[in-house]
């Protein structure tokens, strides 16, 4: 009698394990979380952006490598696989790969910890480290954290990061507004912890040749030249005008919005460089999806298709800026 009752208490005992292994808590996984983050050596991912911009949707491509301590290379390029750029920080230093241009920019910048990254694992990991009321759902092969967004906007406001239960990789998030509509939507395809690199992937000038010989530089004809107009509507920005004031074979187009949310829309043909050249930027670097820009607290500059932008403006905040940018997709002339 004793045997049995000791072996019906071992099975309790087992059953009581089993399910004490099997439910973790949001505790246990932001702990698990900041574990990973602190013994983190490297990984590389590619994943799909897509961004909802009213009935329209824009897709790009990102690929994503990092290294221990402070070395980072971001290549990004549209859904055709063409106007591809690539973001790399190695020693300190921030430089972004134009090579339809052919021209490096370098930014004097805190790339990647200036703002947050929604396709770095170290950004979206401390976003839901930091949020003490971040909401958790603990699925069959997931979990799914519901955190506040480290933007200066209300445009966007929440996000939903899914990671997977078995190694705490992002498998995807969607950054969402004020209304729970779904403005930023990144799935991860693929994501590996601790791969290996080698020295020359992460050097800047190796990477502009290979970059060069896989896009030579573009030739931008002035009957190619287009003009565009941003779709998004800022509540406390109007149109005011809209003005070509193109002189001496210079095309150049300037749109003005004018109110609480002013801003001005400068448009130019790009300029491609005749031998590779590197240029200073005092901006950090953001990545626009389709592009990748230099913002400094009042303008936000970005080059795409043949055409340099400039956006300027004394009300928008960063992220609105951000917004702007990523409208520009209403042709008005050619």
């Amino acid at each position: 009698m004793k045997k049995i009752f000791s072996l019906m208490l071992l099975g309790v005992m087992f059953l009581f394990v089993l399910a004490g292994c099997g439910s973790q808590s949001k505790e246990d996984v932001v702990g698990d979380l900041s574990k990973k983050l602190e013994q983190l050596e490297g990984y590389k991912a590619n994943a799909v952006m897509t961004f909802n911009n009213g009935e329209k949707q824009q897709k790009y491509n990102a690929e994503i490598w990092y290294q221990k301590p402070d070395q980072y290379k971001v290549v990004i390029q549209d859904d055709n696989k063409e106007n591809k750029q690539m973001i790399i920080k190695n020693n300190g230093d921030v430089f972004v790969l134009t090579p339809a241009l052919n021209k490096k920019y370098h930014f004097e910048s805190d790339w990647p910890n200036n703002r947050s990254q929604t396709y770095l694992f170290q950004s979206l990991a401390k976003d839901i480290v930091n949020d003490a009321n971040a909401k958790f759902e603990n699925k069959e092969n997931n979990y799914v954290f519901t955190t506040k967004t480290n933007y200066q906007t209300k445009l966007l406001t929440n996000q939903k990061i899914t990671l997977n239960k078995k190694d705490l990789a992002p498998k995807g998030v969607k950054v969402m507004d004020q209304d729970m509509n779904v403005v930023i939507d990144i799935q991860f395809k693929d994501f590996k912890f601790g791969p290996k690199f080698n020295k020359s992937d992460f050097d800047v000038d190796k990477n502009m040749t290979s970059m060069a010989l896989e896009v030579p530089a573009m030739a931008v004809p002035d009957e190619k030249f287009k003009l565009y107009q941003p779709t998004v509507d800022i509540d406390g920005a109007s149109l005011a005008y809209s003005k070509d004031v193109s002189s001496d074979g210079n095309k150049k187009f300037i749109i003005k919005y004018t109110g609480k949310k002013g801003y001005t829309l400068v448009e130019t043909k790009s300029e491609v460089a005749e031998a590779s050249a590197t240029v200073d930027l005092e901006a950090d670097p953001v990545n626009l999806g389709f592009t990748v820009g230099a913002m400094t607290d009042h303008s936000l500059t970005w080059s795409h298709d043949g055409m340099d932008y400039y956006l300027v403006s004394d009300d928008l905040t960063s992220d609105e800026m951000v917004k702007v940018a990523q409208s520009v997709v209403g042709q008005v002339t050619k």
